[in-house]
């Protein structure tokens, strides 16, 4: 029957049908009408959801709003009607005809093998089981299932702090609204991808995902871009980002405009020049001289210090300090005068750089260290450094002044152990001169007299008495 321009067709009325066609034909036995009996059962239990053996069908996964394609094919045509029907189990298509008035479903080829029908613009209400019939006797059927996948909505990025400090944590939020399935997501700083910590709400049939960063930052992360990155089978290179902005300490350099290259000689000019960096860029900077006063006859103007006519009283560390709201930070020019003649580079000269405190030290912060033009240090690792800051190339001299007090310590210890060797060899001769005065050959009490004696008793009565005493000893024979 057709209602709402909507072929029906009842089960009931459609085993009345086959039980009156057997029954118009004259029942030659009753082999026949168990036969008919049997196709009737057969049909029922395929509209339970039974599998035919002769039509084929694929299920469909299609994104919200894009077009499903639904294909009902018959492997072994003998001519049977074909049609589909909806997860309510009303007919979209009997053979090319569409009793249903959803125009979104459209024909897309009819033949007596295949009915291939699109819909256009599906949501999420399109998802189900969709059935393909084909009426033989007795008649088939097979179901195929759509499911829609939904992209995220939004993808939004919330931070704690639109500006951190060096050294500081801040918390980052991600959020992917409405999706289906739930999404994924996965962080990055840069190039290096991190790891947060998701939670899933589920909202009708759709999926909010929430992931949260704990990010602890340096001076290196300002101006790098934090991205959430969506992983969805809808979707593909869903992301967005937000840059860092961190503040940090000033980085400080000292630079030797003149002499360029060579020694700090007596006489000769000096000019040095304070560099730095830092966010917020500092606004105070200042020259002084460490464990003393700064000498008159230096000239300070701004981040430059100029000695027109250097002096062996000159000698020191000269400290360039700057700061900024975060902190401060110095760079240290060891002075070392030489008179007009020298030609020996200095062993104490050049430029050092100490961290401000421990906490300066456990970020590795030596940044501020500057190197002169001729000095030879090791270069801070780089990565320390963000792009802006590059330029300076900041260095560690420590090394430099640690070898020259090493070279001062092995002069000391070559001179004592000088002193030691030298020592050693006179007693050596002195005691060879004791030694050769003192050279014979001496004798006991008892070797005294025993060339005469008979016992050792005897022996040392002669030693005492002497030789005298054996000669009068002496026997004569008459």
């Amino acid at each position: 029957m057709e209602l709402g321009g909507m072929l029906v067709v009842k089960p009931k009325e459609c085993e009345r049908c086959l039980l009156g066609r057997q029954a118009a034909r004259p029942a030659r036995n009753g082999e026949e009408r168990k036969a008919a009996r049997s196709s009737t059962k057969l049909y029922l239990h395929l509209q339970k959801g039974g599998h035919g053996q002769n039509l084929v069908t694929e299920d469909v996964t299609v994104v919200e709003g894009d077009v499903a394609t639904i294909s009902c094919r018959v492997k072994n045509s003998d001519d049977s009607v074909i049609q589909l029907l909806n997860p309510n189990r009303q007919t979209i298509y009997f053979r090319d005809f569409r009793p249903l008035k959803d125009s979104r479903f459209q024909l897309v080829n009819f033949s007596n093998s295949e009915l291939r029908v699109s819909l256009t613009n599906v949501s999420v209400s399109d998802e189900g089981r969709y059935f393909c019939q084909l009426y033989t006797d007795p008649p088939q059927e097979i179901y195929t299932t759509i499911t829609v996948l939904v992209p995220p909505r939004n993808l939004v990025i919330d931070i704690e702090k639109e500006t951190a400090v060096e050294g500081e944590e801040i918390e980052l939020n991600c959020t992917a609204m409405a999706s289906r399935p739930a999404t994924t997501i996965r962080w990055f700083k840069g190039n290096k991808e991190l790891t947060g910590k998701s939670e899933v709400e589920r909202w009708s049939d759709m999926y909010t995902v929430t992931s949260q960063l704990l990010l602890k930052v340096g001076r290196e992360d300002d101006g790098v871009p934090v991205i959430c990155l969506v992983d969805h089978p809808a979707v593909k290179d869903l992301q967005t980002q937000r840059y860092l902005e961190v503040m940090y300490k000033p980085q400080v350099r000292v630079s030797q405009n003149y002499p360029l290259q060579g020694l700090t000689r007596e006489g000769e000019p000096l000019e040095l020049t304070c560099t730095a960096f830092g966010k917020p860029q500092p606004t105070d900077m200042r020259w002084l001289r460490v464990d003393d006063e700064m000498p008159q006859h230096v000239v300070v103007s701004g981040s430059n210090l100029l000695i027109s006519n250097l002096n062996k009283t000159d000698n020191g560390t000269y400290r360039c300090e700057a700061s900024n709201a975060v902190g401060k930070s110095h760079a240290d020019y060891m002075l070392f005068v030489y008179d007009t003649t020298a030609t020996t580079e200095p062993a104490v000269h050049g430029f050092t750089q100490l961290p401000n405190s421990a906490e300066e030290l456990d970020y590795g912060d030596l940044s501020g260290t500057s190197v002169p033009p001729t000095a030879s240090a090791e270069a801070l690792p780089t990565e320390q450094l963000n792009n802006a800051s590059l330029a300076f190339r900041p260095s560690d001299s420590r090394a430099g002044e640690d070898s020259a007090i090493r070279s001062v310590d092995h002069a000391v210890v070559g001179g004592v152990v000088a002193v030691v060797v030298f020592a050693m060899l006179c007693l050596l001769i002195i005691l060879g001169r004791y030694f050769a005065r003192h050279k014979g050959t001496y004798f006991t009490h008892e070797a005294k007299g025993a060339d005469d004696a008979a016992d050792a008793d005897t022996a040392i009565i002669n030693a005492e008495g002497g030789q005298n005493n054996s000669e009068e000893k002496k026997e004569y024979f008459i």
